[in-house]
């Protein structure tokens, strides 16, 4: 197949797991076009059969905001066209559906059908997507797809509540690459982190404010005063200044270590012992599953979808969002006890077996068929 698949190309999740989808695709034989306005995060090295078509937006004095919508449309239609692509899977409905159904328009007057196929990510839904300005769009953009996915049940149930849609959504989970996280953690890297063998907890995320970073630096001045351990945050985003400022008042700095943006996750995850996540809302908790593949347990909120996969008392423990007393019990459960860690380390490694890549990429590939057989 010829799949053209469009994304943001940054580290959220629906850019990772659009990323990770097609070079699996490829993997597989398929001839993956990513058309986005950079190269994505996840899309390093040469991969054969992937290619990159860079969306071009001109910038002129008449326009205030360069119109991104109508340049992706246009490079839809070119990349189609000149590469003869099967069919389009875009990901996150603002802008990707709405220009996709436009490219799907301009090509059917030009006598080529192309399949469009919209999976929904959360924010696009949640958030952005009931904003009265979007939300018109969002919903005729959505309901004019081929076919339309959702990263798990809680979001599917939102979009519905949200939207009139018309159609059937269909639930096909995010996943990840539990091949690549099965690691063993370089001691000389862990021992730099943790000299003394303290526990080292781990905050992965693009520091939105929906993340609730604050919470976690209060989580970690709570269990700092009962047991030795470090506090590594991995990302970046607005909320990142406020977190450094709530760590130096609380004097947990010098525990607390703020590394940025980082590709090689399964590298820092192998060395963690707890993965906290304490966000308002997930959709789904594409963090919290990579952290689960490397054998590490995860504390987080009951928000949205991750209750889906954060199975309490087996993988880790669920509280209610901003509960830092009850999130703080819960992580010392955990990491008092090396024989506690050592279970929740095993039992998350092998609940996460069940989102491996190679169970959940031939879905997608099943769904494709449905439409290059019509």
């Amino acid at each position: 197949m010829k799949i053209g698949i469009v994304c943001y190309p940054t580290f959220g999740g629906s850019g990772v797991l659009a990323t990770e989808l097609g070079k699996a695709l490829a993997q597989q034989g398929h001839h993956v076009h990513f058309i986005t306005y950079q190269q994505p995060v996840r899309l390093n090295g040469f991969i054969p059969n992937i290619y990159y078509h860079e969306v071009q937006v001109p910038t002129y004095p008449l326009f205030d905001y360069p119109p991104y919508e109508t340049a992706l449309a246009s490079t839809m239609v070119d990349v189609i066209k000149n590469n003869d692509l099967d069919l389009l899977h875009v990901h996150y409905a603002i802008p990707h559906a709405s220009a996709a159904y436009m490219a799907k328009r301009i090509l059917e007057q030009e006598g080529k059908h192309i399949p469009v196929i919209t999976t929904l990510h959360g924010t696009d839904i949640t958030l952005v997507g009931k904003d009265k300005t979007y939300a018109p769009v969002v919903a005729f953009s959505i309901n004019e797809s081929d076919a339309i996915t959702a990263v798990s049940q809680n979001l599917r149930e939102e979009t519905y509540r949200t939207f009139n849609i018309k159609k059937e959504i269909s639930v096909i989970y995010n996943f990840v690459d539990v091949a690549r996280f099965s690691r063993k953690p370089i001691d000389a890297f862990k021992k730099v982190i943790a000299p003394n063998g303290e526990r080292i907890l781990l905050h992965a995320s693009n520091f939105r404010q929906v993340k609730r970073v604050q919470d976690v630096v209060s989580i970690f001045n709570e269990i700092r005063k009962e047991i030795p351990a470090k506090l590594l945050f991995v990302g970046d985003g607005p909320e990142r200044q406020m977190a450094e400022e709530l760590s130096r008042n609380l004097g947990t700095c010098d525990d607390t270590r703020f590394v940025g943006k980082q590709d090689q996750m399964e590298d820092i995850l192998a060395i963690a012992d707890l993965f906290l996540l304490t966000s308002e809302y997930e959709s789904f908790g594409l963090a919290a599953l990579e952290a689960m593949a490397a054998g590490v347990p995860v504390v987080s909120t009951d928000a949205g979808g991750l209750g889906e996969i954060n199975i309490a008392g087996e993988t880790g423990y669920l509280s209610h969002v901003g509960d830092i007393a009850q999130m703080t019990k819960q992580s010392l459960a955990i990491l008092k006890d090396d024989a506690t860690l050592a279970g929740f380390k095993s039992r998350a490694a092998a609940h996460a077996r069940q989102y491996d890549i190679a169970t959940i990429v031939p879905q997608y590939e099943a769904l494709y068929e449905q439409f290059l057989t019509k």
